[in-house]
Order: C-alpha cells, then structure tokens, then sequence
C-alpha cells in the first residue's frame, strides 16, 4: 500500500474519489499475491497491480462501477480453466478480487490489523485494530479477538470466511544475541529478506562494526538490557548464540516472557537438555522451554556460518508460517503461505 500512497494523496489533492481492489485469496496459480492492490481515481487513472495486467481492464471497470455508487464487490476470475486462461492465469489459476471505494490510508508503519467484511449486507465495513488495542472502524466488535494472531502471522489473510485482514507494519526484526560469525552471516541473509536485524552482546570487543558489518544496530548490552531496549513483539525471531550460561540463561528466560514468535538457541543436543534442566532449576514452566527451538534451524547438513545462517532463517521462516519445513515434495500444502482452504464466496 505504501508505493501507491503518493498516486493517492495526488488524485485526492484534485478532489477526485478513489477505489482501491484488493486480492483477496487465490488458488493453484496466480501473477500476484494476496495483499496485492490496484488504485484506481475517478478519472481513470492506475496505481498498482492484482494480476500483473491480467484481469486489470475488468477490475479497473468494476471500480468505477463502485465509485459511481454501487456497493463494494468481491470479483473472482479464473474459476474454470477456460476463464483461467482468457484472463491470462497459467494453470487455471484463480484469484477473489475485492472492490471498494478507499476510505481512510492506514500508516504502514504502524502495527495494526485492518478487518475488512468482503460478503454480504456488511461488505465494506472495517474494524482497525492497533498493536496496542486501540480499536475503531464500523466493522464488527468481536473481529478484534483475531488481531493478535493476525500479527503473529505478519501477512494479510483471511481469517475466516468473508473476512480479510490486512496487516501493516514496519518489517519483521531478528534479535541476535552473540556476536560471533554466525551472527554477521545472519545478518547478511535477513537483510535479503527486508528484515531489520539487530545483534547485541555483552561483550564490547565482540559487537563492532568490523565485525558485523551487517547488522542494522549493535548493542553492547548484557541480555536483560538487550530485551529493555529492543522489546521483542510478535514480529520479532530471537536467536542465542553465545554458548555460554551467563548469558544463555537469562537471555532465554527474558526471551520466553515477551511476544518474540520464535525463540531459538544455538547448541548440541546435549547442551540443549543440560541448559533446559537449568532453566527448569529457575523457574522457568516447562511449558514455557517448549517454545525453544533448539537446536536451533533446519536439518540440512549445515557446516560454515553460512550455512547455518541459511538453516536458522529457514526454520524462523517455517515458523512465521506455520509449517513444518520439510521437503515441498512431501508436502500436502500450498507452495506458497497464503493461508487459505477454500474458495471465499463472492457476493450474489
């Protein structure tokens, strides 16, 4: 949403209406994924893309079908192969589109989820719901109960059926503690996800900018300072990896109390139960310690740095979205994280 702003604020500057489609969900193949958006002003103009140019001439006419007052819509195309293919989707590829005329501009920046109702008498109410509960919008009460899962899952989805959440924020963080080599490689590989990392450690000689020159903050700090400064939220992975309990265990145990979605440690198996019997001896629920995911990243046979890097990003990725990580040709889900089942009813 954020690259169509400045189109926007300049067709609102001339006075004009804008509508705004959405996709929605889609299914087997599609050119765009949910979240996708194309702006559309009064006078004709674009900003965006839902389908790559695809079904862009349909939609762009039923947004000014919106915009001269009809009610928003919820468009599919591609429904049966022969559809698929007139509109240009590979492999009967479908996509639910939907249609509304753009009311106020949520500030990405922010943690916040936008509800929106895309089926019948209700469709186009919205409830915005901000990390820190602030809730407002026409939309109904009880979607609020779903802003704190929607935030974990950090994408745009729909949440249940005829209900779309759009989730805006700034993007996810990494929290490394440790830092060692495996922390620079890190670093490096999160930065090709868009992702802000920041690698702390206690030890000053350790946290420099020769030695992680990736990083986008360093902290010196020891791991109860660490978590102060940074407050891990549901869009935060934090991983340890000093090797050493003065730091192990107090990082771990703070980590385990905040919103981070994924907490993870570097380590031998061994050491793992040897550390997680401690953090037992502490107080720590055992419920708790299952959070841990160590040792921490996939099994692939990792050996250098980067290697480990790209095996711990992988498992935080799985994580964030809720699978297992495991070969896509033993997979029985979709290829790509889109969180849906089954196809989103449209408006009669």
């Amino acid at each position: 949403m954020k690259e169509l702003l400045p189109d926007i604020e300049r067709w609102r500057g001339r006075g004009e209406a804008v509508a705004l489609a959405t996709v929605v969900a889609t299914r087997r193949s599609s050119p765009r994924p949910v979240g996708s958006k194309l702006a559309v002003s009064e006078s004709g103009e674009l900003a965006g893309s839902v389908s790559g140019g695809c079904v862009e001439s349909d939609v762009v006419l039923a947004a000014q079908e919106v915009l001269a007052g009809e009610p928003p819509r919820l468009v599919t195309y591609g429904i049966t192969d022969d559809m698929a293919l007139s509109v240009g989707l590979p492999c009967g590829g479908e996509i639910d589109v939907f249609v509304e005329p753009l009311r106020d501009v949520v500030d990405s920046e922010e943690r916040a989820v936008l509800f929106t109702v895309l089926a019948g008498d209700d469709a186009g109410a919205k409830l915005l719901v901000r990390e820190d509960g602030t809730v407002s919008g026409d939309g109904p009460a009880e979607l609020a109960e779903l802003a704190h899962d929607a935030l974990r899952v950090g994408r745009s989805h729909v949440v249940q059926e005829n209900v779309f959440a759009d989730v805006f924020g700034p993007p996810p963080r990494l929290l490394v503690y440790g830092a060692v080599d495996v922390a620079e490689a890190l670093c490096r590989a999160a930065k090709l996800l868009g992702w802000r990392t920041i690698v702390a450690d206690a030890r000053a000689r350790f946290a420099t900018p020769e030695r992680i020159p990736s990083a986008d903050e360093l902290l010196v700090a020891w791991p109860e300072e660490a978590l102060e400064l940074v407050r891990p939220d549901l869009g935060t992975a934090i991983l340890v990896l000093t090797h050493d309990d003065k730091f192990d265990l107090p990082m771990l145990t703070a980590a385990l109390e905040s919103d981070a979605f994924y907490v993870g440690a570097l380590g031998s198996r061994r050491n793992q139960e040897r550390r997680r019997g401690l953090l037992l001896e502490a107080g720590v629920p055992e419920a708790d310690l299952d959070r841990i995911n160590g040792p921490a990243g996939l099994d692939i046979g990792a050996e250098s740095p980067a290697e480990t890097a790209l095996s711990m990003l992988a498992e935080i990725l799985a994580v964030r979205a809720g699978r297992s990580g495991g070969p896509l040709r033993e997979s029985t889900h979709r290829i790509h994280a889109e969180r849906l089942s089954a196809p989103i009813p449209a408006k009669k």
